[in-house]
């Protein structure tokens, strides 16, 4: 075989083991895009024209938009280059003196993103549809302060990461049967298997009720010990469940053990474990409202198991000195309602949907209670005192 043949049978092999990597890339996180990287630049500014004293126009700015129906994948695939540039202002001329502006550009993403720049600096966050945030400034038209001469357009790199995803969820070690319980409350169908990692990618489903209101649900990948130092998904996952408004706790009445190398733990011990792994993330989760879900009820030890658990569970200072230090969380996690179901037969779904949305509107009503508290403050704080009428009281003289 000469050399040409040579190299053209060894370049083939490289590709087709290139695809292959990229094949079970696609394989193993699926489709689902949770941040992108863009390069924005604000557009220059036009030229002023110095015998007249015109003024060039401003460039135009690049705006990140929230919207719903779009996903990060989508802007990723639309524009594979991933780069935004804004309009150039018009020059100043003697038929319009000050130049027109450039035009604007608009990159639409997802409800539920905090942008970025490259270093970490959080530029700001987009939580409903219709919010906007100016990401590249475009440059100054030319003038007499600058001789006449413009200046460039903002430039940078910005990360667009999605957090919120949805109203609950799901946190649990792998095989708790999370994404059984997704599908038996909602229409997703979520990869099932009797091996633990099943789910690799975030799974939204919708939970359906006969007035039509819907709650959405997300079946997160599975978390291990160690997840907070970024072990397994560790932070892919940790930061999902930063922007749900609640968690639901999905514990495997019988216990856990990720591998024969592994300890066992029960279901409490597993409580206090997915406690700490949120906690040494960011203590802020534990803030969350969240309900503790006891799956597996259709199991034949289960009723004695779950006595064990809700003793330990109503004496929880007491009983976590019974585990070894490094179980225990420095703050524990109070639930506003604990319920066993089992996702195979049904047991205590009803119930549990029930629960989801109850404590969903108690969350709304304190939220908005504390926006209108909030506002009331801000505009007393806004009117001076002296402004104020003081109708049926004499004035001081």
């Amino acid at each position: 075989m000469n050399v040409g043949r040579l190299y053209n049978y060894y370049h083939y092999l490289f590709l087709v083991h290139c695809r292959c990597r990229s094949y079970s890339r696609h394989l193993r996180y699926g489709n689902f895009v949770d941040n992108i990287r863009l390069y924005v630049r604000g557009g220059s500014g036009g030229m002023g024209l110095p015998r007249l004293g015109g003024f060039g126009g401003n460039g135009g700015d690049i705006w990140v938009v929230a919207k719903k129906d779009i996903t990060l994948k989508q802007i990723k695939d639309k524009h594979p280059n991933k780069r935004f540039t804004a309009g150039v202002g018009s020059n100043s001329s003697i038929h319009a003196l000050r130049g027109a502006k450039g035009e604007d550009s608009q990159v639409f993403a997802p409800v539920g993103i905090s942008v970025t720049t490259d270093d970490g600096r959080i530029l700001g966050e987009l939580n409903c549809e219709g919010d906007n945030l100016l990401v590249a400034k475009g440059g100054h038209g030319g003038s007499l302060h600058s001789g006449f001469l413009p200046s460039k357009g903002q430039t940078r790199q910005i990360r667009l990461d999605l957090k919120l995803i949805a109203d609950l969820g799901l946190v649990g070690f792998p095989n708790a049967g999370k994404s059984s319980l997704l599908t038996a409350l909602s229409h997703a169908k979520p990869r099932i298997a009797s091996y633990p990692f099943t789910t690799l990618r975030p799974e939204i489903g919708k939970v359906m009720y006969d007035d039509h209101k819907q709650v959405s649900v997300a079946d997160l990948p599975g978390l291990i010990e160690g997840a907070h130092v970024n072990k397994g998904m560790g932070h892919k996952f940790l930061k999902h469940v930063e922007r749900t408004k609640q968690l639901m706790f999905v514990v495997d009445i019988c216990g856990f053990q990720l591998a024969s190398n592994t300890p066992f733990r029960s279901a409490f011990e597993t409580v206090l474990l997915l406690n700490k792994e949120l906690e040494l993330y960011n203590e802020e989760l534990l803030g969350k409202p969240a309900i503790l879900v006891i799956n597996k009820m259709d199991l034949p030890e289960a009723q004695g198991r779950l006595r064990e658990l809700e003793t330990h569970l109503e004496n929880q200072e007491e009983s976590s000195h019974l585990f070894p230090e490094d179980v225990i969380p420095k703050s524990l996690m109070r639930f506003t309602h604990v319920v066993p179901v089992s996702a195979t037969t049904g047991l205590g779904l009803p119930l549990l949907k029930s629960l989801i949305r109850q404590s969903l509107e108690e969350q709304n009503i304190i939220e908005t209670d504390g926006q209108r508290s909030e506002r009331l403050l801000k505009l007393r704080r806004e009117i001076p005192t002296s402004s104020i009428p003081s109708w049926g009281f004499s004035q001081p003289t």
